[in-house]
């Protein structure tokens, strides 16, 4: 394979980077990038453990002089998103992200690219192999399936990692430290459906798409659309005109990205076929102008199919319609402590055609415990109002501020001597893997970092490369002030 990065700085960073678009590593598939990074560790001859459910730990000495200093653990996870543009051809399983480079950024030609969080297992191993880097004992903590749960930190051994400090680099924005994040739970509706034989006579695929998408956590509130919500709304629309029968429906590709598209299946009437797409019309133009600003590029379009063998029992498809419709989607309410950061919210991310149930994975954030308890709760009793089933999994800590935090301090000191500029911190939307890694490790002090990057979890992720550069001498810079 020919290198796209190997001439670009840092290239003890880059080329772990470009190294890891090789190597497939969707959420729940991080064998092959698990095995990649216990060869690495044991290579350099340092103490790797490889954990049952594919954690990596990969623990490097203090440098002569910081025996004695603060145990410093680096932390990211190894899996990505995996979403491309409709069409093109892409296998994630076995194909490698084809990397492009165009000015400052880093970006593919139509996947995910993966930078959250390669980027952060690429700067862990230039620092694991560095061997001219003055710092204190390093533990390399590298996580799976956090892009679907969070599954890896908690099925972290406690006893493979220890440490005073915890710097996790999962953050999006240079220039900032995240000090607390949201909690998280996913909530799965499951609306039954029965089969029955079709009475009417022209069966119609509507889709709907163009949206932005975005990342559930951080693009929240941004106020796009969501294709599966606006599926709802165009059936309830369709309710009120004409009758029709429902075969199929499914939305979204990832529970914690905004569905960018969704279609359903319907029959109908062939003498209704006008007001149907009349509606569709209507609605395209409706959707348009309310995310004119938001999220423009949607589109409606109605193509003609065969007429199924069977449909949707009149009553499940109702109920279906109205689970869509009332769900909430988007921010429920603001924080009152921090200007503009999002407090909760709901994001319906998949909506799944089973055998015999239309399944919808939720992702629930909120700072707050009791209000996540509660929009929780809220979604219980909508399944249970429409004859829903309803579960909360892969349920995750909210992390806190901590007043006192010596990293905090330290690393505000040296960002100010080498930038000259205020480092800023903040809280995000996003769930980070710190609230697990305080129940797992202890109350240690902890901090998140990262460089740029733009529209993570979408086609269009991009990684800046001068501010990849600049954070990653910054974290070299703040390991050597730690003694």
């Amino acid at each position: 394979m020919e290198s796209k990065l190997n001439a670009i700085e840092p290239q003890e960073v880059f080329k772990y980077f470009e190294a890891l678009t090789q190597i497939p590593r969707e959420s729940g598939h991080e064998q092959a990038v698990s095995d990649y990074l216990l060869k690495f560790g044991q290579s350099l001859g340092f103490e790797t453990i490889q954990e049952p459910c594919n954690n990596i730990i990969i623990k490097k000495p203090a440098t002569a002089g910081y025996e004695n200093a603060p145990r410093v653990i680096l932390q990211g996870h190894m899996d990505m998103v995996c979403v491309k543009k409709e069409g093109y051809n892409h296998d994630f399983e076995k194909d490698p992200i084809p990397v492009v480079v165009e000015g400052d950024f880093i970006k593919t030609e139509g996947t995910t690219l993966g930078a959250d969080n390669g980027i952060a297992v690429a700067m862990t191993m230039a620092i694991l192999a560095s061997k001219d880097l003055s710092h204190p004992p390093i533990t390399a903590l590298f996580t799976v399936a956090e892009e679907t749960g969070m599954d890896g930190v908690v099925a972290l051994n406690p006893a493979n990692i220890e440490g005073d400090i915890l710097i996790n680099i999962d953050s999006e924005e240079e220039g900032v430290l995240l000090a607390s994040c949201a909690g998280g739970v996913n909530n799965i509706i499951e609306c039954p459906i029965s089969w029955v034989k079709p009475n009417k006579d022209a069966a119609y695929k509507i889709t709907i798409s163009g949206l932005l998408g975005g990342h559930s956590g951080i693009e929240i509130n941004k106020n796009r659309a969501n294709a599966i919500k606006l599926a709802g709304r165009v059936l309830r629309a369709f309710e009120g005109h004409f009758d029709f029968e429902l075969f199929h429906f499914e939305g979204g590709e990832k529970m914690n990205a905004i569905a960018k598209k969704a279609r359903f299946d319907l029959v109908i009437n062939q003498s209704d076929e006008k007001m149907l797409k009349s509606l569709v019309s209507h609605l395209e133009k409706t959707f348009k102008s309310e995310y004119e600003i938001a999220d423009g590029g949607i589109s409606i379009t109605v193509d003609p199919i065969e007429v199924p063998e069977k449909v949707f029992g009149k009553a499940e498809a109702h109920r279906l319609i109205d689970t869509l419709f009332l769900i909430p989607f988007g921010v429920q309410a603001m924080s009152s402590g921090i200007e503009g950061l999002v407090e909760t919210s709901n994001n319906i991310g998949v909506a799944e055609q089973l055998e015999n149930a239309v399944k919808i994975t939720n992702a629930i954030r909120s700072s707050v415990k009791s209000k996540k308890e509660a929009l929780n709760q809220k979604m219980a009793i909508i399944s249970e109002l429409v004859g829903a089933k309803n579960e909360a999994v892969a349920d995750y800590p909210e992390w806190s501020f901590k007043v006192e935090s010596p990293i905090r301090d330290l690393m505000k000191e040296v960002y100010k001597d080498l930038f000259k500029d205020e480092l800023k911190v903040d809280a995000i939307h996003a769930g980070l893997e710190c609230g697990f890694l305080k129940e797992k490790v202890g109350d240690i002090d902890m901090i998140s970092l990262g460089p740029n990057m733009y529209d993570v979890h979408t086609p269009q992720e991009r990684l800046s490369i001068e501010s990849t550069a600049r954070v990653y001498n910054f974290l070299k810079e703040v390991l050597k002030k730690i003694k």
